[in-house]
């Protein structure tokens, strides 16, 4: 009887044990949760993907980061953290005179604080990756495919091969009976191949984590705008490749916990706005004599597609924050560049963008921010969709689903925060992340 009772109180006093199962966490780049929500409707066919959602949990939409863009949004689904303390404030790294050649946030070494790849590994088990943003030399992933672009050409092969895990890529291919290089691109053939590889991965490595990064919607969205009926093909093919992974995935490891997951919503667009030749307008920035180039600069906007952060060079120099700030003030009382909103480095920090921001440029849906240095400071966007705005917009709304051991069934989770994905795949595969924002959803 005493046990019982002691027992009993152990049971109210201590924390529920956490569920120690593997994952398996793909991302979706793009896809927004209405159409999966509303597929019907919207003649989505997603079957693998709805099936899921009635066999386990999922949001009705998940609140980006700022910016809603693809590296700074994966980087916290991994952390729990937003941009402000994880480091990754954008997808491409700030280059105001362009001497990184357009690098983006390749390297793990520049996230700032643990991430579940660490958590999982230092935990003793077995964690493996193809294609998530910011992976390169990512030394807690036991079998690691990064994602980089490269720059084409035969020797980009040998890169993208020298960057994965020694020998993982040839063991791979002969596994999946496909060329390494195939996984390679921002087309749904390449997700289609990296479903492949993937699942040939998880049946080789029996992984307690695997991430896993689609990017063709994406693609289709930008090119075709969201809704097009090229993007609703796009995601019914990945569909299809995603239902051949799960399938696989669960022969494997029949108490996998699958998590689908996406960064950002999309909107239309139709407008490129050059904030960097308005700013050369102004002083801020200085080019060369034929204006392809930036020489010098005093403050630099930071593109990020529906927005832009602004980088001062003198961050303590109070003088160039007021100019700066008249400046992009003016910028705004001219409709014509589509600017919905400024907002200074205190509203930033609210918000947990990027600490190297002193202000974000937020523009009205059909504008975003272009590259142009001198011309015109409004021309025709060559894209369709985009993404990047300020989070509030319910048009930036990623997705979410859960499903497998331990999870809820057919439970809505509501609005939910993407700093509280990593603390729910945690505590699904029971080890911690104590830096956390966000919290475990149940």
């Amino acid at each position: 009887m005493r046990f019982a009772v002691v027992a009993g109180l152990l049971a109210v006093l201590l924390p529920l044990p956490l569920l120690a199962a593997p994952v398996l966490l793909i991302s979706i780049d793009g896809l927004r949760p209405g159409d999966l929500i509303d597929a019907e409707a919207r003649g989505v066919k997603a079957p693998v993907l709805r099936a899921l959602m009635a066999e386990g949990a999922y949001a009705t939409g998940v609140r980006a980061v700022l910016p809603t863009v693809t590296y700074p949004n994966h980087t916290t689904m991994i952390t729990g953290t937003a941009p402000a303390r994880h480091g990754i404030g954008s997808n491409t790294v700030f280059d105001p005179v362009g001497a990184a050649d357009g690098g983006w946030y390749w390297y793990a070494s520049d996230i700032a604080v643990p991430t579940l790849w660490d958590q999982v590994h230092d935990a003793g088990k077995t964690v493996a990756n193809i294609g998530w943003p910011v992976s390169v030399g990512a030394s807690s992933i036991d079998a690691n495919v990064p994602e980089y672009w490269g720059h084409g050409g035969p020797d980009n092969q040998k890169l993208l091969k020298a960057l994965a895990t020694p020998g993982l890529a040839d063991d791979l291919e002969a596994r999946a009976d496909a060329p390494y290089a195939a996984m390679f691109g921002d087309t749904v053939a390449a997700d289609e191949a990296k479903a492949r590889f993937a699942a040939a991965l998880i049946a080789a490595k029996r992984p307690t984590f695997m991430t896993l990064h689609l990017i063709g919607l994406d693609d289709a969205q930008h090119g075709h705008g969201p809704g097009a009926p090229e993007a609703y093909a796009a995601l019914a093919r990945i569909d299809a490749a995603v239902g051949g992974l799960v399938a696989a995935a669960r022969k494997a490891q029949p108490d996998l916990v699958v998590a689908i997951a996406s960064d950002h919503g999309f909107a239309k667009v139709e407008h490129d706005v050059h904030l960097k030749a308005l700013f050369a307008a102004e002083g801020l920035l200085t080019l060369n004599a034929d204006k392809t180039a930036v020489t010098a600069w005093d403050a630099s906007p930071w593109n990020a597609g529906g927005t832009a952060a602004v980088v001062l060079a003198r961050p303590e120099d109070a003088a160039l924050r007021a100019k700066v700030a008249a400046v992009l003030a003016k910028l705004k009382a001219r409709p014509e560049l589509g600017i919905a909103q400024v907002i200074d480095q205190q509203a930033a920090a609210a918000r947990g963008g990027a600490k190297e921001a002193a202000f974000f440029v937020n523009f009205k849906f059909g504008y975003e921010s272009g590259d142009g240095l001198s011309g015109p400071p409004v021309t025709k966007s060559g894209a369709k969709g985009m993404h990047g705005y300020f989070p509030d917009a319910p048009e930036m709304r990623a997705a979410f689903l859960i499903a497998g051991k331990g999870v809820p069934k057919a439970r809505s989770l509501g609005d939910i925060d993407m700093r509280d994905i990593a603390p729910t795949l945690a505590k699904v595969m029971g080890v911690t992340l104590s830096q956390a924002e966000g919290r475990s959803l149940f």
